[in-house]
């Protein structure tokens, strides 16, 4: 089968002209603040608890985004062995060694997108180990070089059904950063303004879920390739307004594309579940050939990761720490089998698709047999490809493109 067809025509999604601007929009005022010094910047991971940082009044910078954006940009290849060279790992998260390697070389995507030198300088840094250990070392570095604290949650792993004492822990971690958060920005804990955060953010998250799950029609309205860009403001302006009204506008229009029937494949034949991390630098070339195959990547467990409508507003400490907790990437083989049989209910995909990211074991989750349990359960196809979240190097374009349209012909022949 040929993929090198001309990639069929798709209506553009409007909704991304105020995405760009948002995007824009956060990245001047954090630069503006970083030269300026008119308001304290917290660094966060992208799992974090940015809505007590938002509560309290700080501009919140998520290095992650900028790790992606190295990525999408390929900028991160050429990054990573410097950071390679102080002593972080190859087989450590890309992100980490992308981010640090363009400090380093003092190199920013930001420069050319927006005209900005270099990311803002932090006042306080603060993680949340629910993804993995490696953001509390990755803040570890920042915390060295900027000489200011770095604080952060430690979540528990592997875990089956949430207990109450895993709640109680993570709240209680939670609300033990207010005296250094306090002490860095110069101002009381306001528990009105962060419940404020803490509903803005729900409200956020249960659009963006409406946003994913709006790909279960037939045909979807967008895909993966999309969702990967759009979900921008769940991460980088969750417990704002701003991310509300910008979902509100999006799902508006999705709605709309599905009462028009507007496809985000032409002729769409199959639908496909993407496990893993994106390629970054890859987005624009595996949107090409999955065109090309007439098949529709309709939905995924990373861009589900920014979903928390178990937030509660009326008990922000312990609806953070469930929401936090209750995330695919923590929890056990059993749990995330049972989580994708349900996509499968809502969605109706054909195959699935698992990224063995390189540099990314927590997010990679088809090293311990799932696929092979989950094509037994499902009754549907399931392949590996071989890659990285941003380490190129560890990617074959050519080994890929002929994996995945050996797998369409699979399903054809199915």
């Amino acid at each position: 089968m040929s993929s090198q067809n001309k990639k069929l025509p798709t209506k553009p999604i409007e909704a991304t002209k105020t995405l760009k601007k948002i995007m824009a929009r956060h990245f001047y005022e954090l630069d503006e603040a970083s030269r300026t010094g008119n308001k304290k910047i917290a660094w966060c991971t992208s799992v974090g608890p940015a809505e007590l940082l938002r509560g309290m009044g700080f501009l919140v910078y998520f290095p992650e985004n900028h790790g992606a954006l190295l990525g999408a940009t390929r900028m991160a290849t050429e990054l990573i062995p410097y950071a390679n060279a102080i002593g972080y790992s190859p087989d450590i998260c890309s992100y980490l060694t992308s981010d640090i390697g363009a400090y380093l070389q003092k190199k920013t995507p930001l420069t050319k997108a927006y005209n900005i030198k270099s990311v803002p300088r932090p006042d306080v840094l603060v993680f949340n180990t629910n993804q993995c250990r490696d953001v509390q070392d990755w803040f570890a570095f920042y915390a060295r070089e900027f000489n200011v604290p770095s604080i952060g949650v430690y979540t528990h792993r592997d875990i089956a059904k949430i207990k109450d004492y895993h709640i109680q822990d993570i709240a209680k971690q939670i609300q033990d950063l207010i005296p250094i958060l306090e002490e860095v920005s110069g101002q009381k804990f306001d528990m009105d303004r962060f419940k404020e955060a803490v509903a803005l953010s729900k409200r956020t998250s249960e659009l963006w879920r409406a946003c994913l799950e709006s790909a279960a029609a037939i045909p979807s309205p967008w895909n993966f390739f999309d969702a990967t860009i759009h979900m921008g403001p769940a991460v980088v302006a969750r417990g704002t307004k701003e991310a509300v009204d910008y979902y509100e506008l999006l799902l508006a229009e999705l709605k709309e594309r599905i009462e028009q029937g507007v496809a985000s494949i032409e002729g769409e034949k199959y639908r496909l579940y993407w496990e893993g991390m994106p390629i970054w630098g890859k987005l624009r070339a595996l949107s090409e050939l999955f065109a090309s195959l007439k098949t529709c990547i309709v939905a995924s467990t990373y861009c589900n990761s920014w979903i928390f409508d178990q937030l509660d507003p009326e008990q922000p400490f312990e609806s953070m720490a469930r929401a936090y907790t209750e995330l695919f990437i923590v929890r056990d083989e059993g749990y995330k089998e049972d989580y994708i049989a349900n996509c499968h209910k809502l969605f109706k995909f054909h195959g699935i698709i698992f990224h063995d990211a390189k540099t990314c074991p927590n997010n990679s989750n088809n090293r311990y047999g799932m696929p092979e349990r989950l094509t037994k359960r499902l009754g549907i196809p399931a392949i590996t490809i071989n890659g990285d979240l941003n380490d190129l190097r560890c990617y074959s374009e050519e080994q890929a493109r002929t994996n995945i349209e050996a797998f369409i012909e699979q399903l054809e022949e199915g």
